[in-house]
């Protein structure tokens, strides 16, 4: 309690030069705004990972099974197949092409998917974005196509689009390509490149115009139920089917996206954990020089019967609540923005007119997520470097020798 009662007084009291007060107020801004920018950084690196796992996972294929030459027969038979493996939820099948879309002159390549309405669902979230019909309400001859290959060539919900595909089963190598007129029931509103790339249409379509029959499809697609192992998956359930398939998992198309995540989050953190060090060390500056500048008040404690303990415990707590001021100030400030930081990068770039994330990931906002045990880690860190930067000075307090100090005043 003593040592509480005097680390607040020496906090609290004048100094005899201003460049003590300055460093000490400098120590308490630098931990404060490393730790703001350390639970700000992680929170839009969670954002972006929550993003990945419940936004673009929802959408993109985790296990998909593509057949290189021949098309896959009897896909009834070859879904129940997949659907008895324990990790995988639900599986379709897929008809995957690259296509032309065309409207009124204008061209727009996009990956052309023939799907199975009342299946397409249970494997795929993209009916979630979907502005018009449904994907499980889709019907012959309609197609959903991405809002930005809508606006690319200037099309609305209604119009009919001639769909142009690849003559794959012609002789002629040249051959002109087959045409589909569909018409437009829905767009894919998501916001990133799957609205610029993707369309959507019934099975039977593309079966009709490949000239498959009602059981051949080009490709199955399933859903997993742990989507990191699913490599393992895909490549355990592919060998229940007997057809000669190119296996393949979301890890092939979007696992370096994940893997930048985590190396950005691995730097963030060791970054701005350097910041911090470097402010909760410059308590050691400013501690020495407190020690210095109250060594007269030393030497009368000591000559009043206080203990070196006493003593040094007095500047440990002063050090410590330098950090423990700006940790806790920081956390406010940092949990506060992080909170709010999605609704002010809309406001900032709206009034702007400009977004950055557009078409560069696979959102076009800035995710924010707050995890509690990464503040409770970055407050741990950073009293555990406040401590130890308050141990030096309150230690060289102790050796202040009384006779001397009040023999030279």
């Amino acid at each position: 309690m003593l040592s509480a009662f005097l680390s607040k007084r020496f906090r609290h009291a004048k100094h005899k030069t201003g460049i003590v007060s300055l460093l000490s107020k400098a120590s308490t801004l630098g931990v404060m705004l490393g730790v703001t920018v350390l639970i700000i950084a992680l929170s839009v690196i969670n954002g972006f990972e929550q993003q990945l796992e419940e936004r673009l996972l929802s959408v993109v294929p985790h296990v998909s099974y593509q057949s290189p030459y021949d098309p896959i027969n009897d896909w009834h038979e070859k879904v129940e197949t997949l659907k008895e493996h324990p990790h995988i939820i639900a599986a379709t099948p897929e008809i995957n092409l690259t296509a032309m879309v065309q409207f009124k002159g204008k061209l727009k390549a996009t990956q052309l998917k023939g799907v199975v309405p009342r299946l397409h669902q249970t494997v795929s979230g993209v009916g979630n974005y979907v502005q018009g019909k449904g994907v499980a309400q889709l019907e012959l001859n309609e197609i959903i196509i991405g809002k930005k290959i809508a606006k690319s060539l200037g099309v609305n919900v209604g119009d009919k689009v001639t769909v142009l595909v690849a003559n794959q089963h012609s002789e002629q190598p040249l051959a002109a390509p087959k045409r589909i007129t569909l018409q437009l029931v829905g767009v894919i509103n998501m916001g990133g490149p799957i609205d610029e790339s993707l369309a959507l249409t019934h099975l039977e379509t593309l079966q009709n115009t490949l000239g498959l029959d009602k059981g051949q499809v080009t490709g199955l697609r399933a859903k997993v139920d742990n989507i990191f192992n699913a490599h393992d998956i895909a490549m355990s359930a592919g060998q229940t089917l007997s057809d000669l398939v190119y296996v393949s998992s979301w890890f092939r198309t979007q696992g370096s996206l994940y893997q930048d995540i985590q190396m950005v989050r691995t730097i963030v953190f060791l970054v701005v954990f350097l910041i911090i060090a470097v402010a909760s060390f410059n308590i050691v500056s400013s501690m020495v020089m407190e020690v210095k500048d109250k060594q007269a008040d030393i030497a009368i404690l000591k000559t009043m019967g206080a203990k070196d303990s006493t003593i040094f415990a007095t500047f440990a707590l002063q050090g410590i609540t330098y950090a423990v001021i700006g940790a806790f100030i920081g956390t406010v400030v940092g949990v506060l923005l992080a909170i709010n930081l999605p609704n002010l990068f809309n406001a900032l770039f709206a009034e702007a007119g400009s977004n950055p994330l557009a078409g560069v990931y696979f959102v076009e906002f800035l995710p924010s997520k707050l995890i509690w045990s990464d503040i409770f880690i970055t407050l741990a860190v950073t009293l555990l470097l406040a401590v130890s930067a308050s141990v030096y000075p309150a230690w060289q307090a102790t050796k202040t020798d009384p006779a001397q100090v009040l023999g030279n005043t």
